[in-house]
């Protein structure tokens, strides 16, 4: 319980001093200090997760098990690249925007409660505290999507908070309807909203009951996630707001609205069998990938086009999880890991050349390796490793998904492969020009302090594609059993 308390501790402390002297080189400060407290504190659980395994505490209100402490380990350390990279970002975007010291305390704090709030709803056992940890997150990103009090993001925020404030509407319901069919076994009281007590009963819960509080929170959650045709929010809030909440957003947030998919999933699959989540899961999860593929053919807008592709690639994992079984699951794990670390790292070097160039147009993106080598060669590598080329660990999890879903769906692999490759097609060709070539006059060259942390994820991601240590691999290979039941 004490190493729970303290991961929450140092994400959530940090938030009353941010707000209270958050501005300048003294936040930006503060705010790495923070999440490597928190990373720190992290890299401790999951030392006692590896010798004791998985466990509760808290009177049954937080858990930490296999499939949780995975998310956790990513969630700190893309908190802690992304305070790394804001410095000097943010220290630039104040400098154009002009920038109050009070918006500057805002974005801050709102990024630590973000943060906290995310920890908070992979460590909590109760699906009505995961459901209260989803709107804190939503409600803190909203005005940091809003920060610079643009038209565009000022629009971006309210389609974002009115579309995501609906499906978590519909969460929420799919939620009191779990109680209601737990209820009916447990008797009242919050017991009857703890995961593991829920899991330990899910073959006695009422079917019908349980089918439409899977449809609610698959409705509620998959907003969060992008799913199509829920998904209309994402891309706008990408492109509207700092590059470093692009890569939060798609680094952390879409990994926990499908993780709080996945623990209902267990419980559907107890109480219906597995056809109905899976089928489900796997039809949106491909018409994700397809629509989201095609989008990406005709974006002018770099971050939109990246925010499409993040749609594809969560669209990708439900598809894994869909399929089912311990390769798929595995493998949508394995996924859901490099995709964190390979688009935060992505969005770091956008946002990176969008500051040098002054524009978010791909034809102005130009040259980027002449007049910046070392941001041309992450983005490069970045880009690379999103498209799931070899040795990245998204190669290895694309080849698990397409060699699991030949085994059990072989009729939906051509779709599969449509998708890939047209998001490949989307995205490589506009690579090349923003790389090579001559770069546009007036180009400013700044530091690159900042983009040191995508060469150290991407590090991590190329580890995962060649040699996962084994710790990971048993953790991730208990949580594919697990979601597998």
């Amino acid at each position: 319980m004490m190493l729970i308390l303290l991961v929450l501790a140092c994400a959530a402390m940090g938030i009353p001093l941010l707000a209270l002297w958050g501005d300048g080189r003294r936040g930006a400060a503060l705010f790495i200090g923070f999440n490597t407290l928190t990373l720190l504190a992290i890299l401790a659980l999951a030392v006692q997760v590896l010798q004791d395994g998985a466990f509760t505490a808290g009177g049954g209100e937080f858990m930490v098990d296999d499939l949780s402490i995975v998310l956790v380990l990513v969630d700190g350390v893309v908190g802690l690249s992304t305070a790394w990279f804001s410095r000097n970002y943010m220290l630039h975007e104040t400098a154009h925007w002009s920038l109050s010291r009070r918006r500057v305390r805002l974005y801050h704090a709102m990024f630590q409660t973000f943060l906290a709030t995310m920890l908070l709803a992979l460590l909590t056992n109760n699906m009505g505290i995961l459901w209260v940890a989803m709107e804190g997150a939503t409600l803190s990103t909203v005005l940091l999507v809003s920060l610079f009090r643009t038209a565009e993001g000022l629009e971006a925020a309210w389609k974002y908070f009115i579309l995501c404030g609906v499906g978590l509407a519909m969460a929420l319901f799919g939620t009191i309807l779990l109680y209601f069919a737990a209820q009916k076994i447990m008797g009242h009281g919050a017991d009857a909203l703890l995961w593991t007590h829920l899991a330990a009963v899910r073959h006695q819960l009422g079917a019908q009951v349980m089918a439409i509080a899977f449809i609610c929170m698959l409705v509620g959650y998959g907003t969060k996630i992008g799913l199509t045709p829920l998904n209309n929010w994402l891309p706008d809030a990408h492109a509207s707001g700092p590059s470093s909440v692009s890569a939060v957003l798609s680094g952390l947030l879409l990994n926990v609205a499908l993780y709080a998919i996945l623990r209902v999933k267990v419980l559907v699959d107890g109480a219906l069998g597995r056809d109905f989540a899976s089928h489900l899961l796997m039809g949106f999860g491909l018409l994700s990938l397809l629509v989201a593929g095609f989008s990406m053919l005709r974006q002018r807008d770099v971050k939109r086009l990246f925010a499409y592709s993040s749609i594809e690639h969560m669209g990708l994992a439900t598809f894994a999880f869909g399929i089912g079984g311990p390769l798929a699951s595995f493998a949508g794990l394995l996924h859901m890991v490099s995709h964190s670390l390979t688009k935060s790292s992505v969005f770091f070097s956008v946002g990176q050349a969008v500051q040098d160039i002054g524009s978010r147009e791909i034809q102005r993106i130009r040259g980027m390796l002449e007049f910046s080598p070392l941001l041309g060669w992450a983005f490069m590598l970045a880009v690379l490793f999103i498209l799931g080329m070899p040795p990245s660990g998204l190669f290895l999890s694309e080849f698990l998904i397409i060699t699991s879903t030949l085994q059990a769906q072989p009729w939906l692999t051509p779709l599969l492969l449509l998708g890939l490759g047209v998001a490949f097609a989307g995205i490589f060709p506009r690579m090349q020009g923003m790389v090579f070539g001559a770069p546009l006059e007036g180009v400013a060259r700044q530091s690159v302090v900042g983009i040191i942390p995508v060469f150290i994820q991407l590090a991590l991601v190329a580890v995962l594609g060649v040699f996962i240590p084994l710790t990971l691999v048993q953790w991730m290979q208990h949580a594919a059993q697990l979601l597998h039941g």
